[in-house]
């Protein structure tokens, strides 16, 4: 949720600032700011408005060049989407002024003890920092006056500051919402994300929790919040810039779709040298030896989780737990004598799994982190982590992601079986199976005909059930059809009652076991008015199924029958002529509980 860019260097910092958070659009928001110095008249202008970068874009057509600034996108959290709980804020001299991620949850405390005198502009949290900010400094250094500040907040922050009275810095701080530090030839560039950085930052450094940047044009110190300077490692950029674009592809969400079977190829090929696992083996062994795991996610996450209980009791035959994050954090259920978490998520900072692992840390229980960025905090902050190879996912919607994670599952555990048949191999043919299908699939005719009411169902038995729970996700995410997934036996206890003429009920059937049952299922509905269509693999076809996909290992089918259904989510986007890479009210990092 939320970007921040900011840049002090000897570029122009406007374009920088801009492309950056161009680039971070995916991470959803509802308004957007910039502010630059103005050496004419020695402060920081500021643009911001609510709507879409582009409009930031056509209002700064005419602003000065500046080598200083800071930009924002927010996703609203106090106050409404409007211009002035918009970001940047000021302090009430306009001395001061930052762009702010993250929730301070006692904000209105702060503003009684501290600010009774204070005029505000806004209803945020935001602009109480930028007060207390200035409050501070009226008798304190700068930077003892933020730090000052920084110790009083309770809840999360990555934070941004400018002061008018020393516009050759821009201040920095963190705590649970990411911010990354980059250093180029260029200057300093600061930003919640690490794809803002590609293109200007060579090098890289992910800040730790409590910790306070002064960043010139040419260097960038880190201390801790008692001013210890920290001796930072900055690491290379190895993400290329074309990563980011949407190539010959109309959106991000179909890129990403047709980047599956690389995506699957590749974690086989980061995985394993031969045939031998590059998992850390620790991982394998502290797994083991726990008589239960515990998986944790949210959202797409969590039916990745669903699906990576299946196969390590299958597979492993140690039994497994799936639980919400945002549940599971404050009211966890009774835990057995040697449990094992895993912690699914793809930005990394999702915060309701990050308020998870501080409890874990606390009864010092093992954890691993399955995520798509290893800087990330969860990932750095777990026991272990694993990395899931997909690359950038830009869409606010995940599809590219989702898969990896799955695969990724089945690889631990596979490693943690009986090796009874070929990972690599299986694993292989669920990529080849989606390539099939992607190059001749005919999903855009299909949905035109089908899906025309406001609302649709998924059923299914088994892996199916949870693919189709990941199913209506996708669809009511991106075309807002009210939709839902439901385990196929249970329409008659109750959901059957919402079925009438013409409703779209979408079968997946990849069980040859349980084919009968779930095509019976649908007669039911049939014979209440639905319209059906179903998704099948080749071993449960018939002859008027509308989409057949290739056979697949019993325990990977959900690879394959997730992806028709990300297709059919898209076109039905396509046809409403929605905003399909940037869903109304989504953010693609969950950063706020």
């Amino acid at each position: 949720m939320c970007g921040i860019v900011g840049f002090i260097g000897n570029n122009d910092a406007k374009q920088i600032i801009l492309n950056g958070l161009t680039r971070l659009e995916y991470r959803g928001y509802d308004s957007a700011g910039l502010s630059l110095f103005n050496q004419r008249y020695q402060n920081f202008d500021i643009y911001k408005d609510e709507g879409r970068v582009q409009k930031l874009i056509d209002s700064t057509k005419n602003a000065a060049y500046s080598n200083v600034g800071i930009g924002h996108t927010r996703w609203a959290t106090h106050g409404k989407v409007n211009k002035e709980n918009s970001h940047p804020h000021y302090s009430q001299s306009r001395r001061f002024i930052i762009v702010h991620n993250g929730v301070i949850d006692n904000y209105q405390d702060l503003k009684s003890q501290y600010l009774s005198n204070a005029n505000f502009s806004s209803d945020t949290d935001t602009e109480v920092i930028a007060q207390l900010i200035e409050t501070f400094a009226q008798t304190l250094h700068v930077e003892n006056a933020i730090t000052t500040t920084l110790k009083l907040l309770h809840g999360s922050y990555a934070l941004l500051v400018l002061d008018a009275n020393d516009p050759e810095k821009i201040y920095a701080a963190k705590y649970k919402s990411p911010l990354i530090v980059g250093h180029g030839e260029s200057g300093i560039t600061i930003a919640s994300d690490l794809m803002a950085l590609i293109g200007y930052s060579d090098t890289y450094h992910a800040l730790e929790d409590k910790t306070f940047v002064v960043a010139r044009r040419d260097d960038v110190k880190i201390f801790n919040l008692d001013h210890q300077l920290i001796d930072a490692v900055f690491k290379p950029i190895e993400m290329d810039a074309a990563d980011t674009t949407k190539g010959e592809f109309a959106h991000y969400m179909l890129k990403e779709i047709h980047e599956q079977p690389s995506v699957i190829r590749r974690i086989v090929g980061n995985y394993y040298d031969y045939d031998a696992s590059t998992i850390n083996p620790e991982i394998i062994k502290s797994m083991r030896a726990s008589d239960r795991i515990y998986i944790l996610a949210a959202g797409t996450s969590m039916h990745a989780g669903l699906i990576g209980k299946q196969l390590i009791e299958q597979l492993a035959e140690i039994p497994v737990e799936v639980h919400i994050a945002s549940e599971f954090a404050y009211q966890m259920p009774l835990i057995s004598k040697k449990p094992f978490f895993i912690l699914v998520t793809q930005s990394g900072e999702t915060a309701d799994l990050r308020a998870c692992l501080v409890l874990l840390k606390k009864y010092q229980y093992p954890t691993l982190t399955i995520t798509n960025v290893a800087t990330s905090t969860l990932a750095r902050e777990a026991s272990y982590n694993l990395e899931i190879f997909a690359g950038p996912e830009i869409a606010v919607a995940s599809t590219k992601a989702y898969v990896a994670q799955v695969a990724v599952l089945a690889i631990v555990a596979f490693e943690l079986s009986a090796k009874t048949f070929d990972i690599k191999d299986a694993l292989t043919k669920a990529a080849l199976s989606i390539e099939k299908f992607l190059s001749s699939e005919k999903m855009d005719d299909l949905v035109r005909n089908f899906l025309t009411r406001r609302n649709c169902f998924f059923i299914g038995r088994g892996l199916d059930y949870y693919v189709g729970l990941e199913a209506a996700l996708k669809l009511k995410e991106i075309s807002y059809i009210q939709t839902e997934g439901f385990a196929a036996g249970e329409l008659k206890h109750g959901t059957i009652a919402l079925i009438e003429d013409g409703t779209p009920v979408i079968a997946l059937i990849s069980n040859p076991e349980i084919n009968g049952n779930t095509r019976s299922n649908l007669k039911e509905v049939q014979a209440r008015g639905a319209y059906t269509f179903k998704i099948v693999t080749s071993d449960c076809a018939q002859p008027d199924d509308e989409v057949v996909l290739d056979q697949v290992h019993p325990l990977l089918t959900a690879l394959v029958m997730v992806v028709p259904t990300q297709l059919l989510a898209y076109y039905a986007a396509l046809d409403r002529s929605y905003d399909i890479d940037k869903p109304r009210n989504l953010a693609k990092s969950v950063t706020v509980e």
